[in-house]
């Protein structure tokens, strides 16, 4: 509805999902559920319209696009174990290839697959 990508995992305590909107894809989602003159509880109604009036701060950027981690980058960055060098080859940051390389090693992400 939003263009929103989410990923939805239980939560540790109590294994319930906990899907979070904020900002723009929230006041859109909101608008979405709560139209004008539609059934809902007078709480409910009151906190979609203030998020209604929700307006970006001045100098606040806008994040970009989240791009997920593949099968193939990971064998790349795997095979290179230098983050300066995958990052050039896969056409992301430094930064991102040292986390990533990180988790693959402490197995805080599945290892890829050797297809």
């Amino acid at each position: 509805m939003t263009g929103a990508e989410r990923t939805l995992k239980r939560n540790a305590r109590d294994r319930i999902y906990n899907i979070l909107y904020t900002k723009e894809n929230a006041q859109e989602l909101a608008a979405h559920l709560y139209y004008k003159d539609c059934l809902s509880l007078a709480r409910k109604q009151t906190a979609a319209d203030s998020l209604g009036a929700w307006v970006r701060p001045e100098g606040m950027k806008v994040a970009p696009d989240r791009r997920r981690w593949n099968g193939w980058e990971d064998r790349v960055l795997l095979r290179l174990n230098n983050d300066a060098a995958a990052a050039k080859e896969l056409g992301r940051t430094e930064k991102s290839c040292c986390i990533r390389l990180w988790r693959l090693r402490t197995g805080q992400v599945p290892m890829p697959s050797d297809q």
